[in-house]
């Protein structure tokens, strides 16, 4: 398939890596070129528009918030005005409920088909094309995108017709995740504290308790202070909750635990962890707790860009 992919971030590389792969025709921009160097090795065409990249039979959006997709979409050349008719956007990046709709909306005005897609999994299972990918949106274009979608994940989970419930599922997942993270700090500056030893700590729960990959990766990742470099960072992790919020406060359903998860976000950006990953939450529990930091979540002021 003739595929557009914008927005080459750690994760969008990866993917448009393996949709290449996979044998499609890839045309890709981002708003850095030189983030493209590496896919036009690969057989990508670069181009220097949005509007270049949404000439094909899909488009693929991952990008980092609601502003930048909102820009690439609605500004002048942006993929509404230049997607053909039943041409599918894919839109793969965490944005609102709100958004959601609003490109639903616009693209069916317009005749051109949407989907939401977004997907579990860090920048390393985006590059082994190891996603999951959850999908929201009319069955036959899902259908129609299902190459592309198989491209980039292991596994594709359908969960309506409607496109922004991908969203909402998706940012209840990363609710969650964090919740995950947040409790494990807390528990390891508990054990810590009392001298056991963190990982052993961590051998016996996922042994015992939570053998999943959640526990086991952030699990290492506190218990060692592996926080740098991120692989999603600090400030996406913090937008992900307020989003979570936001759509919870619509659907009046009270997320006293996000609320939570909030304000620990902001704590960790306010003492200079805001190149850190969103893991980095967990040790603010042993700073709490009075303990040596044994992860790094302050970056001296000199090291900051």
């Amino acid at each position: 398939m003739k595929v557009g992919f914008i927005g080459l971030g750690r994760m969008g590389a990866g993917m448009a890596a393996n949709l290449l792969k996979a044998g499609h025709d890839v045309t890709v921009y981002n708003r850095s070129p030189a983030k493209a160097a590496a896919l036009a090795a690969q057989g990508a065409r670069v181009v220097a528009t949005v509007a270049d990249a949404s000439r094909g039979e899909v488009v693929l959006t991952m990008l980092a918030n609601d502003q930048a997709v909102e820009a690439v979409v609605f500004g002048d050349g942006g993929v509404v005005e230049t997607l053909a008719p039943d041409a599918i956007h894919i839109s793969c990046s965490t944005i609102s409920v709100t958004l959601a709709e609003r490109l639903m909306l616009a693209h069916r005005e317009l005749g051109s088909r949407f989907i939401s897609a977004p997907v579990f999994g860090r920048p390393e299972v985006a590059a082994e094309g190891r996603l999951a990918v959850v999908v929201a949106g009319p069955s036959a274009v899902i259908d129609d995108a299902g190459p592309i979608l198989d491209a980039i994940g292991r596994a594709t989970f359908i969960v309506s017709d409607t496109p922004a419930h991908a969203n909402l599922v998706k940012l209840s997942g990363n609710f969650l995740l964090a919740s995950v993270i947040e409790s494990l700090g807390e528990a390891m500056a508990l054990i810590g504290k009392a001298g056991v030893d963190r990982l052993q700590f961590l051998d016996t729960l996922t042994s015992a308790l939570f053998d999943v990959p959640a526990y086991r990766l952030y699990g290492v990742m506190i218990a060692e202070g592996l926080f740098e470099p991120a692989g999603f960072a600090a400030p996406l992790g913090q937008k992900d909750i307020r989003l979570t919020l936001a759509a919870a406060e619509d659907l009046s359903v009270p997320m006293p635990l996000a609320s939570l998860l909030r304000d620990r976000f902001l704590t960790l950006m306010a003492q200079g962890g805001d190149q850190l990953d969103w893991s980095a939450i967990g040790g603010l529990a042993a700073s709490d707790a009075g303990q040596p930091l044994f992860g790094r979540t302050k970056i001296p002021a000199a090291e900051r860009t």
